[in-house]
């Protein structure tokens, strides 16, 4: 007779399952040991605490169009700041998927990281007799993005998510725990 001991079979399983979210969870974005990149309207701005200052220098960023290839050939940008933390910004970019570099002053690649910068939205006119906030303005609301983009999720968004990991739990303890069971003729 063999004896199994399912549980130990499906604890690997429901640890797998229950890591998924946070891997795949939006986070910040990061590229290389230490970069990260974001884009406000048409400014782009990098930071890094990857840099050791040498000669008084902290190192160059650069900012290359989908068409250049080489750190020499974008706009550069020398990085500013102290030890705990350098960075560079570059203002009046024009909406396009750019690519960051940053070289430290001794001549090795902090990091690399592709942003795309949007053009800004059109105001919308509002009306002046209603005082009503925004749906994008409510409390409450998920803060999303990847690559620097942000978005102000509402309510709605936030309880659809939640029923769809939700029901992915239920689903995967139903799935579980009709595996564990031993067949039946």
């Amino acid at each position: 007779m063999r004896i199994s001991s399912p549980l130990l079979r499906s604890g690997a399983t429901v640890a797998a399952v229950a890591a998924l979210p946070v891997a795949l969870a939006p986070g910040p974005a990061l590229a290389g040991p230490g970069i990260s990149v974001s884009t406000t309207g048409t400014t782009v701005s990098v930071t890094t605490t990857a840099c050791a200052q040498l000669n008084g220098s902290w190192g160059t960023a650069s900012l290359l169009t989908s068409s250049q290839r080489d750190f020499a050939q974008g706009r550069q940008v020398a990085l500013s700041g102290s030890a705990s933390g350098q960075s560079a910004a570059w203002s009046g970019i024009t909406p396009g998927t750019y690519t960051v570099i940053v070289m430290c002053s001794n001549n090795s690649t902090a990091g690399t990281q592709t942003v795309i910068v949007s053009s800004a939205p059109s105001p919308s006119p509002s009306p002046s007799r209603s005082a009503a906030p925004s749906p994008s303005a409510s409390p409450g609301g998920v803060m999303g993005g990847l690559g620097g983009a942000v978005r102000d999720y509402g309510t709605a968004t936030l309880v659809a998510g939640g029923a769809l990991v939700g029901t992915g739990v239920i689903a995967a303890a139903w799935f579980l725990r009709r595996r564990a069971k031993p067949y039946r003729f």
